[in-house]
């Protein structure tokens, strides 16, 4: 089984999200002034209620919420994994 890393290296985040056609993203209707609300990676096949936002504005939250990324590089077959998950940092 392919085994998941954990980083919270704004530039090792970026990378693996462009190379997949991904984009910093918020949930509409969550937040408020200020706040970009729930954070997500749209992927190129996003659902419709992400919102695209800036890294600038997408890693500040990242860090306000003490988050980590959860990131598989590969597959079990040896393909480019998409798995993501945004998680606790503790």
């Amino acid at each position: 089984m392919s085994e998941a890393s954990k980083t919270t290296d704004p530039d090792v985040i970026r990378r693996w999200a462009e190379a997949r056609g991904g984009r910093p993203a918020r949930v509409e209707d969550t937040g408020g002034a200020g706040d970009p609300g729930l954070l997500r990676i749209k992927l190129s096949d996003g659902a419709d209620e992400l919102e695209e936002i800036c890294w600038d504005e997408f890693f500040e939250k990242f860090e306000e919420s003490r988050l980590a990324f959860l990131y598989q590089e590969k597959t079990d077959s040896g393909e480019t994994s998409r798995f993501f998950k945004l998680v606790d940092r503790d």
